[in-house]
């Protein structure tokens, strides 16, 4: 109890609780049956046109559909009428229309300060400096939020001639392509010869910040020679000059191409009489084509300024001749921006993500200490509650209370992950604030903030919170840091879910035993409220035995005599049990450890069985102290984690010597996810652009491998494979 009383007076002696006025407030409105514009206008107290300017799905004079989502600019405080529909997805899309410009973005060449002098406009400016005015609030983000003032200091982005001119497509140049299923924007791009940032320019709808490519989707591509890419038969030819010993024989095993076909391409061969040393012929290409350009056959990979052949044939453990046989276009030189496909099962000194191989970036060796991060850390410290005069209380509370227990560990982990990379020169500015785990606390603290200058916010941990602060956060695109299980049913696409979820973890149980079967017999124990996993289970192993579970008032169980009918002599026996039922948990385990290295009619002089127990989600009813670790371990139990074991590493001791205690789980988890958070921050200073070609991460206790949803945030795909074994937790996977 001592120890837990000074972890928490350190930890809250590090909080800043300081608050900053934010210029301008939004708050949403969901229009009601019969509702005008003027009426919410004034239910608010703001005029009609600046909720137009918010709001360009609707007309000055048109009728409000009941339902439809306002965004409200600068509502007066108490003006505005509770709203819990909990419809914020159609917020937050429409602050992102609202935000997102159809023009592609253009690189500055420097910048120049511009002080906002009387009855300036930013029309007035914008047409001064000749840019666009989602390129003034482009990099002066404080403009999304609050109206022009004089002597307001602006960075105004300037361009080079050539970038400035404008440019006309000429329609005959370019074709409409359907988007088909498992093609990605790099398998088109590689398909058309063209580069991403090409396609975006021809295509401005698609985003900036997704890579997602609907089914069915138009783009507008370059066509190439012919009349489509289908239509193309060009056929390619290499020169070839024949060594001694060479005769068709040979030629037509090596090139795969007849005598017929290699006479009519060089005639000079029949006038020369055959064959002869050190005639040089041409020879059709070989063709490593060997399906549709997608993801069902090949891996794509975007081609970084100053790489060499040298270095993509060894990332991709290719020969140049085989990478040039299966991109020709790398005959004419290798440039930055080309898009390069390989076979789907190659293997190489790289990670693939959504079928795009990623280069491997060791961020601890990437920091850039001109990059600052600025966090904020909103968790529930529940200071309203604790008395820290009071050191029985203090202790009790935490104990007692699972969101403090979170949020002390969580964030005493964050402590020292900020005192690491402090060490490795890395400036943070970091602010925390309490937000006693309720809605309206939030909504207090974010209209006081101005989010904008902030690089990332970590938490809230109640999902109400977390829908409010990801809706506002999404104005400025600044990301939100999930750090517990948060389950939604709306869009919250600027929020990084850093805990995998249930799906995934089955989803790598279920490859994993897979992967290790041989012929091993498969049975499945499920109560009724797990039968959608156990139906994916037997989906998975269509060969595996059911076993039913007796459910009664009071009694739940399995039967005995039927079980061990169902159990193989010869292989060992791999049981899946899916329940958070203690009680099921319990009679299984020891049922099955009773059946483990026996033999079922002794008399019989049979062979003893083999047991191993696997389970898809370890829940609490497993984590329960009542159940024998020692029938664990005799069973091999194997599950999926978030989590893995921690050794005596430099973080323990680094954590013991600041709070005087070993980390729990929490902790861990704060250093992890803090450390990823700065380290991915410190090389780029953008934690939704780096996401696109970061891949898997791995700290103390955890990993992350964040990929985009198509209608959501970014989540987490990675897990451990735990096991039990000899009375120890190890990793296998």
């Amino acid at each position: 109890m001592k120890q837990t009383f000074k972890r928490c007076l350190s930890i809250l002696a590090g909080l800043c609780l300081g608050t900053v006025a934010m210029a301008q407030t939004f708050t949403t409105h969901a229009v009601k049956e019969g509702e005008t514009l003027l009426g919410i206008s004034k239910t608010y107290g703001v005029s009609q046109e600046s909720i137009l300017q918010y709001n360009k799905e609707i007309k000055t004079g048109g009728a409000l559909p009941a339902n439809t989502i306002l965004v409200i600019p600068g509502a007066k405080k108490g003006n505005a009428p509770l709203d819990d529909t909990g419809v914020q997805a159609e917020v937050a899309q429409l602050i992102n229309n609202i935000m997102t410009d159809s023009v592609p973005e253009r690189k500055p060449k420097g910048f120049v300060t511009h002080e906002v002098g009387r009855k300036e406009t930013i029309y007035s400016i914008t047409k001064r400096y000749d840019i666009s005015e989602e390129e003034l609030k482009r990099y002066n983000k404080e403009l999304y939020a609050t109206q022009l003032r004089k002597r307001m200091e602006l960075r105004i982005p300037q361009y080079s001639p050539e970038e400035k001119a404008s440019q006309t497509i000429d329609p005959s140049d370019y074709e409409k392509y359907v988007v088909s299923p498992k093609e990605t924007r790099w398998s088109i791009a590689h398909k058309y010869g063209i580069t991403i940032d090409s396609m975006l320019t021809l295509n401005p709808g698609l985003s900036k910040t997704n890579n997602y490519l609907a089914e069915g989707y138009e783009l507008l591509l370059p066509k190439q020679p012919g009349s489509s890419v289908e239509n193309q038969q060009t056929q390619l030819y290499t020169s070839y000059t024949i060594p001694p010993k060479m005769n068709f024989y040979r030629l037509e095993k090596e090139f795969g191409v007849n005598s017929d076909e290699v006479i009519r391409l060089n005639p000079e061969i029949a006038e020369r009489g055959g064959l002869k040393e050190g005639t040089v012929i041409r020879i059709p290409e070989k063709k490593k084509e060997t399906g549709e350009i997608n993801t069902d056959n090949y891996i794509f990979y975007e081609v970084k300024p100053k790489q060499n052949e040298f270095r993509l044939t060894r990332k991709f453990g290719l020969p140049w001749q085989e990478l040039v046989a299966l991109n020709p276009e790398l005959k004419e030189g290798l440039k930055a921006g080309m898009i390069l496909k390989l076979p789907k099962d190659q293997v190489g000194d790289f990670e693939v993500k959504n079928a795009l191989i990623l280069d491997k970036i060791n961020l601890l060796d990437s920091i850039d200490v001109a990059n600052k991060p600025r966090l904020l850390y909103l968790l529930p410290f529940r200071l309203d509650k604790l008395n820290l005069s009071d050191r029985e209380q203090t202790a009790d509370l935490i104990l007692r209370r699972n969101s403090l227990k979170y949020s002390l560990g969580l964030y005493s982990g964050a402590m020292v992950a900020l005192d690491s990379i402090k060490e490795l020169g890395v400036s943070v500015s970091v602010k925390t604030v309490d937000n006693q785990l309720e809605l309206e606390r939030t909504k207090q603290i974010l209209q006081a903030e101005d989010l904008s200058k902030y690089n990332a916010i970590f938490g809230p941990l109640d999902v109400p919170s977390l829908k409010e602060v990801s809706v506002r956060a999404a104005q400025y695109n600044v990301p939100v840091i999930a750090p517990v299980p948060a389950k939604s049913e709306l869009s919250l696409n600027n929020v990084f879910f850093s805990y995998t979820g249930d799906a995934d973890l089955r989803g790598h149980m279920l490859n994993y035993v897979a992967a290790q079967r041989t012929n091993e017999n498969i049975l499945v124990i499920a109560d009724s409220g797990h039968k959608v996993v156990a139906d994916s289970i037997l989906a998975k192993f269509p060969s595996a035995k059911w076993v039913a579970v007796k459910q009664e008032e009071k009694n739940i169980g399995v039967n005995r005599e039927k079980l061990a009918s169902l159990l193989a002599k010869d292989v060992e026996n791999w049981v899946f049990l899916e329940t958070d039922n203690f009680q099921l948990i319990s009679s299984v385990v020891s049922i099955l450890n009773a059946f483990n290295n026996t033999a079922l009619n002794p008399e019989e002089d049979e062979e003893v069985v083999q047991m191993r127990l696997f389970t898809t989600d370890r829940n609490n009813g497993f984590e329960n102290d009542a159940l024998s670790s020692t029938h664990l371990s005799n069973l091999n139990f194997t599950y999926p984690s978030v989590f893995r074991e921690v050794p005596n590493n430099a973080f323990v001791k680094r954590y013991r010597a600041k709070f005087g205690e070993n980390p729990d789980r929490y902790a861990v988890r704060g250093f992890d996810l803090t450390m990823d958070l700065l380290l991915k921050l410190a090389y780029k200073n953008d934690l939704i652009d780096i996401s696109k070609f970061i891949g898997s991460t791995e700290y103390n206790g955890s990993r992350f491998n964040y990929e985009k949803d198509a209608s959501s945030g970014y989540f987490n795909k990675a897990s451990y494979i735990m096991a039990y074994e000899n009375m120890y937790i190890k990793q296998l996977e």
